[in-house]
């Protein structure tokens, strides 16, 4: 099992990271939360590691702390709930306002998350209750405007693509990134946006 790697970012393009680790390429997708606190493309990062093993496919997931990790494996042992939701979940909320959320029954901010409806949204309050030991410390604070090293030609576009990665349809994706497109701004900052402005 492989715990968390270190070393020099390649490329960051939301879900998707390329690390270079001593001469070897590992891919891996992380959640936006994980992403805000990236250096630049080019830098250094150590990051906690998830690998996720399919038939068909072998995924390694990267998390910038313990708290969102513990959050990951947690989640993925809900019924109905795999790994792609379980980062799309995180996404859109830490692990510390997800523990609250279960904690008081807050289904309604659950249900603003991409891919979760009411059932789901219950089903992980009923499920996830006698899971919240462990966490509870919030993550480490969003290192606001971190860029990508080098911005992609079409920024609007990589974020619409990236919420779609992150379970939203293509149409409310596109809706949310436009609504909040700025002259300027990276897609890491336009997928920040999105994603605040769904869960206003």
């Amino acid at each position: 099992m492989i715990g968390f790697l270190r070393g020099r970012i390649v490329k960051k393009q939301p879900p998707g990271l390329l690390l270079d680790v001593n001469g070897v390429g590992y891919e891996l997708e992380a959640s936006m939360n994980t992403f805000y606190q990236l250096p630049d493309a080019g830098e250094e990062a150590e990051l906690l590691t998830h690998l996720s093993v399919r038939e068909d496919s072998h995924t390694l997931y990267g998390f910038g702390g313990e708290d969102e990790r513990n959050l990951f494996r947690a989640l993925i042992k809900v019924n109905g709930i795999g790994a792609k939701m379980a980062l799309a979940i995180l996404s859109g909320i830490n692990a510390a306002e997800f523990g609250q959320c279960i904690e008081t029954g807050d289904d309604t901010r659950l249900q603003r998350l991409p891919g979760v409806g009411k059932k789901t949204a219950q089903r992980l309050i009923v499920e996830m209750r006698d899971r919240l030991d462990g966490w509870g410390v919030a993550l480490p604070p969003d290192k606001a405007g971190a860029g990508t090293g080098s911005r992609a030609a079409d920024p609007v576009n990589e974020a619409v693509s990236a919420m779609i990665s992150l379970g939203y349809r293509p149409q409310e994706a596109s809706r949310l990134v436009h609504a909040v497109s700025a002259e300027g701004l990276d897609s890491e900052a336009l997928i920040r946006a999105a994603l605040k402005a769904a869960l206003t």
